[in-house]
C-alpha cells in the first residue's frame, strides 16, 4: 500500500477510517468526499495558497477534515486550544491573520463558522484542481510571553510527492508502516504530536479510534474492543494507568499493542519499566518540540539497554551540547541541547527576533539541558528555565519528581526552586497524594525516607507541601513556572 490518505481513499473507499468518540464510523471514501467538499468551500471563500485557516474544534471528524482539506490546497491550518480564554483566542486569530475560522458548536468564537457543514454545503465531492501541500502552524504554549506560530515554508508540491518521505521517517523512528492497523487518539488534537499522529495514521491507511477523553479504564476498554495496535500517550497517562489495581489491569487484553509512542515530558525510569512489564516492549519514545519536530528517538530494546535515554538523533538530524558561551561540550557533560535538521527550517510568525534568539547559526535549541553519552544517546536533565541552583550546585527538578513518583502514595508532584537568601534557592516539592492517602507529617517523613537511597541528600526537598491537584495540560505537561508563581503568591512574606 502506497502511503497517502487521498490515494488510499480513492483506491479503497470502503476502508474504515475513523471511529468517533460517540461510536460513529466513517469510511475512507466518505471522509475523502467531505475533505474535497470543504477544500472547494475554502477556495470558494477566496482562499489561495499560503492563506491561513484556524479551527477550534473538538477531537472528531471536523478536526480531521480541516487538517486534510487544508493539507491538499496549500493552506496553513492553525488548531486552537479550546481551553484558552477569549482574549487568548483573539490574540492568536489576529496574529495568524486567519481568513476563515471554524469552531465547534460549543465554542463561542466571534465570526467563526460552526463546524464544516457550511463550507461543504453545495460543493462537489471530487478532488480540487491544482492540489498542493499545506501545513499545520501550531502556536507554542507561550510559557514566556505571548505564544508564537511555528511556521514552515510550504513544500510547493502535491501531497503525494512528499508523503513517502514522512512515511519513511515514521517507519525509521517508530516502526509505523502502511497497512492494516488501528491508532488510538488519547489527547487533544490542538497539540502538535496528537494532531500529527492522527493525520499520519490516515496517511498510512490505519483506522483512527478517538477516545472521548483520557480515563485509564476507557483507554484499556478501547484497546481491547478495537484491537488497537498503536497510540500516542504521555508519561502522566502511564502513571495513572499504573495506579489501577493489578486485578483490574489483568481484566483487559492489551496484546494487540505494537507501538505506544510517548513524548511531551520526561518519563521516570520506574514508570516506563512497569508499563513495559505490563504491555511488553512496545514503548517508543521521541524527544523534540513543535519547532524541531522529532529530533531524537529510541526504540524499546534500545531503551531497555540504556534506561533513561530519549534516544539518538533521528534521521536527518544532528545534535550537540553547548555551554553558556556556546562551546561544544564532551560526552557526559550537561549543557544546552542544540539540534540541526536536514528536513527543513521554521520561523516564528512575525517575530524574527524570537527566531534568531533560539538559534545558534543553523542550530536550534528547545531550551532543555541534557548530555550525550559516548554512543550519542541523549539523557535529559531538565528545562533550563526550571533549573534550581542551591548553594552553587545545579539541581534538576525532574530527577526529584521521578524519585517521589515511585512512592505509591504520590499521585502527582511538582518540584520547584524557592528563593532563599543564604542558598539561592531551596527545593520544595508540591505533592498530590494518591486517592485515599492522608497528607501530613507522617507522610512527609515517609517520602523523605523514600528519597534516601534514590537521590543525593542535597537534592532532598527542604519542604513538602500537599495540594489536592496540580495543574497539567490535557497532554500531561506541567508548567513549573505557573506552579512556582502560584506558590510564591500564596507564600509572600514567609520563609522556609
Amino acid at each position: 500500500m502506497e502511503p497517502g490518505f487521498y490515494a488510499i481513499a480513492a483506491a479503497d473507499p470502503d476502508r474504515l477510517a475513523v471511529i468517533d468518540a460517540d461510536g460513529t464510523e466513517t469510511t475512507y471514501g466518505a471522509l475523502l468526499a467531505r475533505v474535497n467538499q470543504v477544500s472547494h468551500g475554502l477556495r470558494a471563500r477566496g482562499l489561495t495558497t499560503g492563506d491561513v485557516v484556524a479551527g477550534m474544534l473538538p477531537n472528531g471528524i471536523d478536526a480531521i477534515v480541516m487538517l486534510l482539506a487544508t493539507g491538499q490546497i496549500g493552506l496553513y491550518y492553525v488548531p486552537i486550544n479550546w481551553h484558552l480564554t477569549a482574549s487568548e483566542v483573539a490574540y492568536i486569530l489576529a496574529d495568524c491573520d486567519a481568513k476563515v475560522v471554524v469552531a465547534g458548536p460549543g465554542y463561542a468564537v466571534p465570526g467563526a463558522e460552526t463546524g464544516t457543514d457550511g463550507l461543504a454545503a453545495g460543493q462537489p465531492a471530487d478532488a480540487p484542481g491544482e492540489r498542493t501541500s499545506g501545513a499545520v502552524m501550531w502556536y507554542t504554549s507561550g510559557t514566556t510571553g505571548f505564544p508564537k506560530g511555528v511556521q514552515r515554508p510550504l513544500p510547493g508540491a502535491a501531497p503525494e510527492a512528499i508523503l513517502p518521505l514522512y512515511a519513511w521517517f515514521l517507519g525509521e523512528v517508530v516502526d509505523l508502516t502502511p497497512g492494516d492497523a488501528v491508532h488510538l487518539v488519547t489527547s487533544p488534537m490542538y497539540h502538535s504530536a496528537p494532531c500529527a499522529h492522527t493525520q499520519f495514521a490516515l496517511h498510512l491507511g490505519h483506522t483512527v479510534v478517538i477516545a472521548p477523553k483520557f480515563e485509564p479504564l476507557t483507554i484499556l476498554e478501547l484497546v481491547e474492543r478495537h484491537r488497537v495496535s498503536n497510540a500516542m500517550m504521555v508519561p502522566t497517562m502511564f502513571h495513572r494507568m499504573l495506579q489501577l489495581p493489578e486485578e483490574v489491569r489483568d481484566k483487559f487484553d492489551v496484546s494487540s499493542l505494537r507501538q505506544v509512542i510517548h513524548t511531551g515530558a520526561a518519563c521516570p525510569v520506574a514508570v516506563k519499566r512497569q508499563i513495559m512489564d505490563w504491555w511488553g516492549p512496545v514503548l517508543y519514545e521521541y524527544y523534540g518540540s513543535t519547532e524541531s519536530a522529532i529530533a531524537f528517538a529510541v526504540k524499546p530494546h534500545e531503551w531497555l539497554a540504556r534506561p533513561g535515554t530519549v534516544g539518538r538523533p533521528a534521521p536527518a538530524f544532528e545534535a550537540k551540547i553547548v555551554d553558556e558561551d556556546g562551546n561544544e561540550l564532551p560526552p557526559g557533560e550537561p549543557g544546552l541541547i542544540y539540534v540541526k535538521s536536514g528536513l527543513g527550517t521554521f520561523e516564528y510568525r512575525k517575530d524574527p527576533e524570537k527566531t534568531a534568539a533560539s538559534m545558534l547559526g543553523e542550530w536550534y535549541t528547545p531550551g532543555d539541558i541534557g548530555y550525550l553519552d559516548a554512543d550519542g544517546y541523549l539523557f535529559l536533565c531538565d528545562r533550563r528555565t526550571d533549573l534550581i541552583v542551591s548553594g552553587g550546585v545545579n539541581i534538576y527538578p525532574a530527577e526529584i519528581e521521578a524519585a517521589l513518583l515511585e512512592h505509591p502514595a504520590v499521585a502527582d508532584v511538582a518540584v520547584i526552586g524557592v528563593p532563599d537568601e543564604e542558598w539561592g534557592h531551596n527545593v520544595v516539592a508540591l505533592v498530590q497524594p494518591a486517592e485515599g492517602v492522608e497528607p501530613g507529617p507522617a507522610l512527609t517523613a515517609e517520602l523523605l525516607e523514600h528519597c534516601g537511597p534514590r537521590i543525593a541528600r542535597f537534592k532532598h526537598p527542604k519542604a513538602i507541601e500537599y495540594r489536592p491537584r496540580l495543574p497539567r495540560t490535557p497532554t500531561g505537561k506541567l508548567s513549573r513556572s505557573s506552579v512556582r508563581a502560584g506558590y510564591l503568591a500564596e507564600n509572600a512574606g514567609s520563609s522556609l
